[in-house]
């Protein structure tokens, strides 16, 4: 056999233990955590300047909708001074007629009542416009959030997702964007409107009495002060609210996966426990921060009131001296509560914003995450891979200061059939993720047909391998779909040509719907035998040169077996093939066996070889037929 073995000794340290990356959030580390890393103080300015840029697209939009809001607001604004005129004039025509020089002028009184009447459908015209507008823009950003996140998730390293829960990310996608779209829905318009009624009434305020005006404005200190003072107290636990929001949403993502293993194990007290542990955490960050939003609305009202009687006492007494009529006191008045009431909404959206830059941080620093090596420029493409693949002095480590390969070199000649063996933990599924590409070397290089496969783009790479792993993944599709997976335009016949050759046709010609079954979302509607045997015909389907096949008939019983045998044997033929598997007796006819130990190649050859050295793969072998101790 024209083939190199390892060059270094048995005892070279190539350290393929370890075997997997380090682990974090639920079930890996612990929900404590993720919740440490929810606890970092925010950066509400950059996020909001992240959020400015976001919006750049829709300038012309937002501006346009801005006008629309000022435009409805003043409309709004110059009703209480004209209706004053009406009171003004209804007052006069009473005194005239009491002291019988006059009467009241109805006719006059109707017209202004109409302008008024004009003015405020005017108003409600444009801000239903804005309020449409605005909804198109806000579910626009709601999808380019989620396409940019989706898109993001196929650019991320696989480290990312070992190392993050899936609820967590789920999190990102649904709760976060949610909160940063209802806000642009319901608070960017309202943010205008008051700001702008603010400025205007104020303007209104000083053409009717400066004097009055400056007692309203003598209350915006301590307004402000009330305001700045509960925003700051509430912006920690607004954060720590949405942090623990997507918390939640991971342990019962997790719980739910598992539901079956954790109910078999009596898991339940312990799962409740975490659910509680968390939840509390919500539950008392987010009463805090409902609370002191809460407080908002009294407070400001209180000190609004202390204006407004001011300004009722200051009012009838310049209306006495007759520097003022009537109608002007009613309508500043009314300003006046036009005045305080958007002063408690900018208030109240402070607080929503605090929650709002506390998703949209999260968002963006999921956006941002380290993303995998880019493909090279210049990609090679092979129109048929031969199947050669080569590690030269290959070190790898899931983290920098620990490195688990150590100069490990080797290579298969096309279409050999390479076993890999070893207790768990030895390293094995270590090499897949590298041969895949899934994880990057430190250093060395790994060839396929004599490139290192950082010259390949990863999908021309991923192209070249098929996969039949001791976890089955099929999806809520039809049989004739997750068969066709690898291969979309593959057509029926070859789909179920692909099917035949993996010994999966009887089966499925049996099933009430044949290839059109849908399978549920768990796949309880099929055996476990039976989606081994559908990811054997995907694999078919996509023709790869180099086949991984890990554990592949590791749970599913022997008849069962024997048919994965065979197809696998099948499949195998002509192309090279790692196999990743515990049951040695499946692996006698392997054309090469690298047996792992704590991390190192400890042996290598032939079954019969192997055997006679007597060493950890004579050990390993026997144990499994006769019951002995590793």
């Amino acid at each position: 056999m024209n083939m190199q073995r390892n060059n270094t000794p048995a005892n070279n340290n190539t350290g393929l233990g370890g075997g997997r990356p380090p682990m974090g959030g639920m079930g890996r580390g612990g929900p404590m955590a993720m919740m440490r890393r929810g606890e970092k103080p925010r950066d509400f300015k950059g996020t909001l300047n992240k959020l400015i840029q976001y919006l750049g697209h829709y300038r012309l939009l937002i501006l346009f909708i801005g006008l629309l809001a000022i435009a409805s607001t003043a409309a709004s604004i110059l009703g209480p001074k004209i209706l004053g005129s009406a009171t003004t004039e209804l007052f006069t025509g009473v005194m005239a007629q009491i002291a019988g020089t006059g009467s009241v002028d109805f006719g006059v009184i109707g017209r202004i009542i109409l302008q008024v009447l004009a003015l405020y459908l005017f108003s409600a015209l444009l801000s239903y416009g804005q309020g449409w507008i605005m909804a198109n823009v806000a579910m626009d950003i709601t999808y380019r959030f989620r396409k940019d996140i989706a898109e993001k998730i196929n650019r991320m390293p696989l480290r990312y997702f070992d190392g993050t829960s899936h609820g967590e990310v789920l999190s990102r996608i649904t709760n976060d964007v949610d909160t940063v779209s209802q806000t642009l829905n319901q608070s960017l318009t309202q943010i205008i409107t008051s700001l702008a009624t603010v400025i205007g009434v104020l303007v209104m305020m000083f053409t009717i009495s400066w004097q009055m005006t400056l007692v309203a404005i003598a209350i915006l200190p301590l307004s402000f002060g009330i305001i700045g003072l509960i925003v700051s107290r509430s912006q920690v636990f607004f954060k720590r609210q949405q942090d623990y929001l997507g918390h939640i949403n991971g342990h019962v993502e997790e719980m739910y996966g598992g539901h079956v293993v954790m109910k078999a194990f009596n898991g339940e007290a312990k799962s409740v426990e975490q659910f509680d542990l968390i939840n509390g955490t919500l539950y008392d960050s987010a009463w805090k921060s409902q609370f002191l939003t809460g407080l908002l609305f009294p407070i400001m009202n209180f000190v609004g009131n202390l204006g407004y009687v001011g300004i009722c006492i200051l009012g009838g007494y310049l209306a006495v001296r007759g520097a003022i009529t009537i109608g002007d006191i009613q309508a500043f008045i009314q300003y006046v509560r036009s005045f305080t009431q958007p002063l408690s909404q900018i208030a109240n959206i402070s607080n929503v914003l605090q929650q709002t830059m506390a998703a949209a941080e999260r968002v963006f620093q999921f956006l941002a995450e380290p993303e995998e090596v880019p493909d090279t420029a210049n990609p090679v493409h092979l129109e048929k891979a031969e199947g050669r693949v080569d590690f030269k002095h290959v070190h790898f480590g899931y983290s920098p200061d620990k490195i688990i390969i150590n100069d490990f070199t080797f290579y298969a000649e096309p279409g050999q059939k390479i076993a890999i063996v070893g207790p768990t933990g030895a390293g094995k599924t270590t090499m897949v993720k590298l041969l895949m590409r899934f994880y990057d070397v430190n250093n060395g290089a790994i060839l396929i047909d004599g490139h290192d496969i950082r010259e390949f783009s990863r999908g021309d790479l991923r192209c070249m391998f098929g996969m039949v792993l001791q976890d089955t993944w099929l999806y809520n599709g039809s049989i004739m779909e997750n068969i066709r997976y690898g291969r979309p335009g593959a057509s029926d016949d070859e789909v179920i040509a692909a099917a035949k050759a993996a010994r999966v046709d009887h089966f499925v010609r049996t099933l009430p719907e044949g290839y059109n079954l849908v399978l549920n979302e768990e796949t309880t509607n099929i055996s476990q035998g039976q989606m081994q045997l559908m990811t054997i015909a995907r694999a078919f389907l996509l023709d790869p040169q180099i086949l991984i096949l890990d554990e592949a008939t590791s749970s599913v019983d022997t008849h069962t077996e024997v048919l994965i045998q065979k197809a696998m044997d099948t499949l195998m033929k002509g192309r090279t093939s790692f196999i990743i598997a515990h049951r040695l007796s499946t692996i006698r006819d392997a054309d090469w066996i690298l047996v792992m130990k704590d991390g190192d190649i400890v042996e290598q050859g032939k079954h019969a070889k192997l055997l006679a050295k007597n060493g950890f793969y004579a050990e390993l072998y026997n144990s499994q037929f006769e019951g002995k101790k590793i």
